[in-house]
């Protein structure tokens, strides 16, 4: 072993390193997730994965968006209904990531986004409604919230 690494000279170290780096520049993206690519700040064609995806780490950046469905408990919001009755709502979101390339081009902080349109449309479907209604057409206001026109229809919304 030391007469093939004399033997190599000067490579022999450049050899290790450049080996390490390629190892480095290995990354598994899983098969619930997408790896969107950045080249020198400029986003790749598509999303890569699932499998080992290969980042040249001084040009490139991978960020990895979960494909799951997220839960996202809603804090409780003091709603006012029509007829001026104080309520406290608590809430929950089902939502998951359609488009990845989407998820981190159209918005800074996705996850934060749907928190605020959640805590936004809960209060202004919720106080439209009187408190009678609201108690009376529980699953009415709960199918409101859900089909409401402020969240974009599809992925490509945001664009």
């Amino acid at each position: 072993m030391q007469e093939l690494i004399a033997g190599l000279g000067l490579l022999g170290p450049i050899l290790i390193v450049v080996i390490i780096w390629l190892a480095a520049c290995i990354r598994v993206v899983n098969e619930y997730e997408r790896a969107v690519i950045f080249t020198l700040g400029k986003v790749g064609a598509a999303p890569k994965g699932p499998g080992l995806v290969f980042v040249l780490k001084p040009f490139q950046r991978a960020v990895v968006v979960s494909l799951r469905t997220v839960v996202l408990d809603v804090p409780s919001q003091d709603i006012i209904t029509r007829d001026n009755v104080s309520l406290k709502v608590s809430a929950v979101v089902y939502f998951r990531v359609l488009n990845s390339q989407q998820a981190i081009l159209g918005v800074e902080n996705y996850y934060y986004a749907t928190s605020q349109i959640a805590q936004t449309t809960l209060r202004s479907v919720l106080g439209e409604v009187s408190l009678d209604e609201l108690l009376a057409e529980r699953e009415s206001s709960a199918s409101a919230c859900a089909r409401s026109s402020t969240c974009p229809p599809s992925p490509g919304a945001w664009r």
